[in-house]
């Protein structure tokens, strides 16, 4: 069924539509990892964006494009609640976790990260053995049954141990730029979540570190759902499973970022539903 023959109820709302047309572009048997409702943030009187509504599919890479200060990195901090540590902070909407609003009574914040792993735009290893950085967070929650083990699996997911294998002991921050980011990477599967968050993953980095590490997303894609935001649309159509662009709507003096369009990679960057995204991916503004 293509977007154009979803069969749409009158009297739905427009999140109700959005989210009908959303569901006719999602890939055939994909679980639903996160699905954001009219999700917002707000820092003290600036809303940094609003209204977003989109799902994040299992298995996927999903990246966010879009101009700086459009919310891109906002967002995927609302994925495992790193906006919490933001003091002036404020979250408006719903983030459904596998059906669970993680910014519900109750909920946990430290599982939440547990489960949803992050990788930020600066490598930042502890400035600890190449073995502590990745034992650290398995022994900071008590999962130090086989830890070695643990340790190995982890650089070898992040195709860092046969760099590494010899020199365990050895400074962290004694790596190149792209082997700290790949230990950084290490560092957030040693505990095994499920989603890893990646914000500019290889901004930093020259051309080959950042080829290797767009060739581990393919990997580790195949378990674990990946999320993640760039300036680079190339990087984003080289990795990306399926794209949402972001922008920024101006109003009384305000500029508030907003979700302009979702779809799968190949469409968003070829054949654009908005003429905003065909603007920013042409090149013609941004």
């Amino acid at each position: 069924m293509s977007r154009d023959e979803v069969t749409i109820p009158i009297d739905m709302g427009p999140v109700e539509i959005a989210r009908e047309e959303r569901k006719a572009s999602a890939p055939v048997q994909r679980e639903v990892v996160f699905d954001l409702r009219d999700l917002g943030v707000r820092y003290g009187t600036t809303t940094a964006v609003s209204g977003v509504n989109f799902e994040i599919y299992q298995n996927l890479i999903t990246a966010m494009i879009g101009p700086s200060g459009c919310g891109k990195s906002t967002v995927i901090r609302c994925l495992n609640r790193m906006n919490d540590l933001v003091p002036t902070a404020k979250i408006d909407g719903e983030v459904h976790y596998h059906g669970q609003d993680i910014y519900g009574d109750g909920v946990d914040p430290v599982e939440v990260r547990r489960r949803i792993g992050m990788v930020f735009q600066r490598a930042n290893p502890f400035p600890k053995s190449i073995y502590d950085n990745v034992a650290w967070g398995p022994r900071v929650l008590g999962m130090k049954k086989n830890l070695d083990e643990r340790v190995e699996k982890a650089l070898r997911g992040a195709a860092l141990w046969d760099e590494v294998k010899d020199r365990l002991k050895k400074s962290g921050l004694s790596l190149s730029g792209g082997q700290q980011q790949r230990l950084c990477i290490a560092r957030a599967i040693a505990i095994e979540p499920e989603v890893l968050l990646l914000d500019e993953p290889a901004s930093a980095l020259d051309p080959i570190a950042t080829a290797a590490i767009e060739d581990l997303m393919h990997d580790l894609k195949q378990e674990y759902t990946i999320v993640i935001v760039t300036h680079n649309m190339q990087q984003a159509a080289r990795v990306a499973d399926r794209t949402a662009f972001f922008s920024l709507e101006v109003g009384q003096g305000k500029r508030t970022g907003v979700l302009v369009e979702y779809d799968s990679t190949d469409k968003l960057f070829t054949n654009p539903t908005d003429k905003r995204t065909e603007d920013y991916v042409t090149g013609r503004f941004g």
